[in-house]
């Protein structure tokens, strides 16, 4: 194929220029004498612009834009509405007790609550199973889907994919979370301005009519059949949105990286206002789509912004559009070591272990393994859908460990470990061998058994009983009274 100039111009000089002021703001930052924290939490010192523009940045990537247009239906916009309520929880709730313990990981807050390495170091392996096996081979494949389908790139979904994963993997490895955090932000503003360019455009395209889409395109409540049926709001819903913006590392460890709890709180809650205008640049798009060219599925968006935008914002459009992907590649790298480094290696293998050298190692591998599952996706029937329900495998009996440990007290860690791995199996079953409701509800249902079969386990074969913690309730740490 023939090759626009101006685009790839206008491409490499913004991608470029990222790069540099990035480089140029990591050498103004003040570098921590904690190898952990300097590494894997920016030394401590993000302000809440930052906070704010990378926690959207690793959000808002592909499999959110490519999936969620190729939906072609206003339904989805929940997943955006619903993640406000998760992010003002974390904001109002998580983030103050993540401090107060003073957590590198989010899964340190299970060993300072009952001591136990184990239980933290399981959280930990399940996390790291999710974003090996679900996480970055669908912001791979998504990320190189979308290129091809924008530019018609003649290179095949894999080869565009290891190109990500190369550029990805330089950024998590050399310049840890705060090279990471400042592209981010720089690239999600960019998104932001760039994504409702695009809507505003396709509106104009389509005269700002969108009559003779099917009405139940149209709507935000769900049928029993539809992805998100409106009952399901109600369960299994808002529990998604709080494993994901609470304790999921990829997303909290930004606001862990906060000069204070107050400028986390403050980048959080300016993220809650940017994603409530998120839905025009992930949802309207592919109902637009739906209208120009019916029901294409994935390649929604990449075929309306090929169509709609002239060569010279095409090119800037793939350049903060590449941000994207290489945000939550790179993030999700650099969370991957972070606690592999911190809840395994140096717990169990050795303490004085070179972090960077580690995390290098760590990256590496799962950016290969990630490149090589990028096949499994392409037979996907719609992304969003299926990365949400896999993640049930993991989230849920996750969410459950976090809720038990801190809601109550006097639970032995061994039975919140067996729940765990029976709430996994549980929701196994509801997946691949028999499903009697939708999976929003069976997340939920699977949260709470795994929680009661803690409580269970630690009464009758334990005998003991559980305490419902008391807010305010001081605990002990290194000598130090925190509550």
């Amino acid at each position: 194929m023939s090759v626009n100039f101006i685009q790839l111009g206008v491409f490499i000089f913004l991608t470029a220029a990222v790069g540099l002021i990035t480089y140029l703001k990591c050498r103004q930052q003040q570098r921590s004498t904690d190898s952990n924290k300097d590494y894997f939490l920016a030394g401590g010192n993000l302000t809440w612009v930052y906070v704010a523009g990378s926690i959207m940045l690793t959000n808002i990537s592909t499999e959110q834009i490519v999936g969620m247009n190729g939906a072609q239906t206003l339904l989805v916009a929940w997943w955006e509405i619903a993640a406000a309520i998760g992010l003002i929880i974390l904001a109002k709730w998580l983030i103050p007790l993540y401090y107060q313990y003073d957590c590198t990981t989010t899964t340190e807050l299970l060993e300072k609550r009952y001591h136990d390495k184990a239980l933290r170091a399981t959280v930990s392996v399940l996390f790291l199973l999710g974003y090996l096996f679900i996480l970055l081979p669908t912001v791979l494949y998504t990320g190189s889907l979308f290129m091809k389908s924008m530019f018609g790139l003649d290179l095949s979904i894999m080869t565009i994919a290891i190109l990500f994963a190369v550029v990805g993997s330089i950024y998590a490895i050399f310049g840890g979370l705060r090279a990471i955090a400042i592209s981010d932000t720089f690239n999600g503003f960019g998104l932001l301005i760039m994504g409702l360019l695009v809507t505003i455009l396709a509106l104009y395209a389509i005269d700002f009519d969108l009559s003779g889409i099917p009405v139940e395109r149209m709507t935000l409540v769900g049928g029993n059949d539809s992805d998100i049926p409106w009952h399901t709001l109600f369960t299994g819903m808002i529990f998604i949105q709080i494993f994901y913006w609470g304790t999921n590392m990829v997303i909290t460890q930004r606001a862990l990286a906060a000069k204070s709890v107050k400028e986390a709180q403050k980048g959080i809650y300016a993220a809650v206002v940017m994603k409530l205008l998120i839905p025009l640049i992930v949802v309207l798009p592919g109902m637009i789509a739906y209208k120009l060219y019916g029901p294409v599925g994935d390649v929604a968006y990449g075929r309306l912004v090929g169509d709609i935008l002239p060569s010279w914002l095409s090119g800037a459009f793939a350049a903060v559009m590449a941000g994207a992907v290489l945000s939550t590649f790179n993030s999700t790298l650099n969370s991957a070591a972070a606690l592999y480094v911190c809840d395994i290696h140096q717990n169990y293998v050795n303490d004085k272990a070179c972090v960077k050298s580690l995390s290098m190692r760590v990256s590496i591998v799962f950016a290969i393994i990630g490149v090589a599952l990028v096949p499994v996706l392409q037979n996907a029937k719609s992304i969003i859908a299926l990365l949400q329900q896999l993640n049930g495998l993991y989230s849920m009996p996750v969410l459950a460990a976090f809720l038990v440990a801190i809601l109550f007290d006097q639970v032995k860690p061994r039975a919140i470990l067996i729940s765990m791995l029976m709430g996994s199996g549980l929701y196994a079953i509801f997946t691949f061998a028999w499903t009697p409701l939708h999976y929003i509800h069976l997340m939920c249902i699977t949260l709470v058994a795994t929680m009661a079969c803690s409580l269970l386990i630690n009464q009758l074969v334990y005998g003991q009983k559980a305490q419902l913690r008391m807010t305010g309730k001081a605990d002990k740490l290194n000598g130090v009274t925190v509550s």
